[in-house]
């Protein structure tokens, strides 16, 4: 019996053994692996941090649509997503997928809801007329300002068309300031279009921005004498603005006055127009040009001081530290402070997503909840995508949540292993009397400086595609100029407006902002210096369409995932993501939205201007061209043997072949039996022979036009798709003679190229 009892027990454990082997040879299955790695995300509530993921997704999705979308379909899908994830609660893995999918339809309808709410009346074509209204905001240039006006009267203007808002510019020195009742004579624009196929769209930010036309104004701005009555929140709003440019100003000339003067200002008030070019320049190429925009740095410091600072002045006293909850005080008191200093700085986009960031960080504090998780971040994504849902498209955006991300995401490392804590600790067993002293104070300072330079590494790889995406430009040197950038702000910036905001009612202010001017001027001096170091800017070409989503995916791989087998999933993104930015569009031949100007790449294989380009859109060209051009303004720009006369320009486009820009329309006679190429922004006679026809009738369908010349015959590409019907990109009137269908890039390079005719 015994021995039938050991048999029965060895059999028992061979079978266990067996089933054990079995289940290990069954976890080496990729799917089993993969099923396993989901379900370590799922305990530790990773799959939550995908939700502003996919709403993000469904936002992109709206704003790529070519016309308004229709709001019952996604209302649906939004329906039956919410359905079956009630069916499936307790399944993980198919209510990953629905919730998903929920996601991304609530991200879709935020869009389509926020397009509604603004309803920016958009100007439809150059006009000159007189407006009456109320400034509602001014910001003074070195030279003149620039103000958005609120229009109340605009002549016989067409209602259906006029705008709610402009943004005008006057080179004159008149005493504008937000609040007053004024009448001029401007010359209206509508917002700007892409100036090529993919590049920044400033007409869809106007209209979101509730903007609906862009001008200059022609003569004195004349303050009515009599002002409208204004509302109190109208009034509130006006007083603060004016509050602002008078302290920028006196920021300005107690910090010294020039650019140094100038980015004390912009970091004190947020008013960066009286930053010059040159200052500009020196800062961007020196990677440091985050000093003059309030953001997540200068947001997060200010709360961070408000919090620590009330909290050890409350600590002062035993009774209140011990009896009552200080901590829920401060936070309080930091969240009050972070609000009045995003109304104080103008209330931006880029510094309300910085405020909801903060606010919520906050609130997690009154919970007794860890402030800086990546729980907290998906939470203030969320918010944005719910009230500023286009915000995401934007680079603030990309570039702030990147940075907090990625810092984020190294923290959650430190605190799994602790060891990296403290890169200089030595373990106590190998610990001497001459590693003693990295417990002192000079092993505080390197530790400091350590993890201030492996933030500022992780912050830029992270940040380094939506920049090369956005801005075409890498600065290698941002490794150093990025930590003495962060010591000044919070040494010399961020406590000194403070200070100076509480002592500027008084009077007694300008030893504050002298002290800030000395913290700027060192931040200029280390950007001279990196400026004019060897490959100080790398310029970068434009990517392809799907190049940025896809490095995106990657960095969403490594800072979401902890588990080794879905974390490897960034790798193809990373790949496919590199092999786009290397393989975006060159194009030969750059036409302007307006047709009065072509970007002509020469024999050199730089691009050349032909007709009259503005500065933005010569930049916007030369930068998507990985042009260093782009920022020096000095260097000759027209194309190589061009010539231009009061008709218009020709110049050779190789081939043998000539591109005619006509101004005018006697040249249309000669050049139509001349030139290969004719871009116009007239309508161009119908009798006219040449290969390729660019005119107003086309390009009010297409846009910006790229084209490139393949087996002997040009190949477009259009900004627009000949469809495109949107609130800030409307279709073309149909009565317009001779419009032409939009040019299409073919298929492949076998098909037969379009040509416009």
């Amino acid at each position: 019996m015994v021995a039938a009892a050991r048999k029965g027990s060895l059999a028992g454990a061979s079978a266990t053994g067996r089933a054990s082997w079995v289940a290990r040879i069954r976890a080496l299955h990729p799917w089993s692996s993969l099923r396993l790695a989901v379900a370590a995300e799922w305990e530790a509530r990773r799959l939550f941090l995908w939700l502003p993921v996919s709403a993000g997704t469904g936002v992109l999705l709206y704003l790529a649509a070519d016309r308004e979308p229709v709001v019952w379909l996604p209302l649906l899908l939004a329906s039956l997503c919410f359905a079956a994830a009630v069916v499936v609660r307790a399944r993980p893995l198919p209510l990953c997928v629905v919730m998903a999918g929920l996601a991304l339809c609530l991200g879709f309808l935020s869009a389509e809801w926020r397009s509604a709410r603004v309803a920016t009346p958009m100007l439809d074509r150059i006009r000159i007329v007189r407006l009456t209204g109320t400034i509602e905001q001014v910001d003074q240039r070195p030279v003149g300002a620039r103000f958005v006006l609120r229009i109340e009267d605009a002549g016989d203007l067409d209602p259906a068309h006029r705008p709610v808002l402009v943004r005008l510019t006057t080179r004159r020195a008149d005493p504008l300031a937000a609040g007053d009742n004024v009448a001029v004579m401007a010359r209206l624009l509508p917002p700007s279009r892409a100036a090529l196929p993919g590049g920044y769209d400033f007409a869809r930010d106007a209209y979101f921005s509730g903007i609906g036309a862009v001008g200059s104004a022609l003569g004195r701005v004349t303050v009515l004498p009599e002002p409208r009555p204004a509302g109190w929140f109208e009034g509130w709003r006006a007083r603060i603005d004016r509050t602002r440019n008078d302290l920028a100003a006196r920021v300005e000339v107690a910090a010294g006055g020039g650019d140094a003067g100038a980015v004390a200002a912009a970091m004190v008030t947020g008013k960066r127009d009286r930053v010059s070019a040159a200052g500009r320049e020196i800062i961007r190429e020196a990677g440091v040009f985050h000093i003059i925009t309030i953001a997540g740095v200068q947001m997060t410091l200010v709360a961070a001081l408000l919090f620590g600072g009330m909290r050890r002045l409350l600590a002062l006293s035993p009774s209140l530290a011990l009896r009552y909850p200080t901590k829920i005080w401060a936070a309080l008191f930091a969240m009050a402070g972070a609000l009045a200093y995003d109304i104080g700085t103008g209330a931006r986009i880029g510094t309300q997503r910085a405020l909801f960031m903060t606010l919520i960080m906050l609130g997690a504090v009154l919970c007794g909840r860890r402030a800086l998780t990546m729980r907290n971040l998906a939470l203030a994504a969320l918010a944005i995508i719910a009230v500023e849902p286009e915000a995401i498209a934007g680079a603030s955006f990309q570039l702030s949540f990147a940075a907090v991300a990625a810092l984020i995401a190294v923290q959650e490392a430190r605190h799994r292993h602790p060891v990296m804590d403290d890169p200089f600790a030595v373990p106590e067993r190998r610990m001497s009397h001459h590693a003693a002293g990295w417990n002192g104070r000079l092993g505080h300072v390197l530790r400091t400086v350590a993890a201030l330079f492996v933030a500022t590494v992780f912050a830029t790889c992270a940040t380094a595609s939506f920049m090369a995406a956005e801005f075409h430009e890498l600065s290698p040197y941002v490794f150093v100029g990025n930590p003495l950038t962060l010591a000044v702000i919070e040494f010399f910036a961020v406590p000194g407006a403070l200070i100076g905001t509480v002592l500027y009612p008084l009077g007694l202010d300008g030893w504050v902002w002298s002290w800030v001017g000395l913290g700027i001027r060192f931040i200029f001096w280390v950007a001279r210096f990196l400026a004019a170091a060897p490959a100080s800017t790398v310029h970068v070409t434009g990517f392809a369409p799907w190049a940025l989503p896809c490095l995106a995916m990657a960095l969403l791989s490594i800072v979401i995932w902890r588990t080794a087998i879905l974390r490897a999933m960034a790798l193809p993104w990373l790949l496919v993501g590199l092999l786009g930015a290397t393989s975006g569009p060159r194009y030969d031949l750059v036409v302007a939205p307006t047709g009065d100007a072509v970007a002509v790449r020469g024999t050199n294989g730089a691009l050349g201007i032909v007709g009259k380009s503005n500065a933005f859109m010569t930049e916007q060209w030369l930068r998507a061209d990985g042009d260093a051009r782009a920022a020096d303004g000095s260097t000759p720009l027209a194309a190589t043997n061009s010539r231009c006369d009061r008709l218009g320009c020709v110049v050779p486009v190789g081939g043998g072949q000539m591109l005619s820009v006509v101004s005018q329309a006697e040249a249309f006679e000669d050049d139509c039996r001349r030139a290969a190429l004719i871009v116009t922004p007239l309508f161009a006679p119908a009798s006219c022979a040449a290969e390729v026809i660019i005119d107003r009738g086309t390009l009010e369908v297409t846009g910006a036009i790229g084209l490139v010349r393949r087996n002997g015959a040009w190949v477009s590409e259009p900004a627009r798709t000949p469809d495109e019907d949107r609130p800030w990109s409307p279709a073309p009137r149909r009565w317009r003679p001779r419009t032409r269908a939009a040019p299409t890039a073919p298929a492949d390079d076998e098909s037969e190229p379009v040509r416009l005719r």
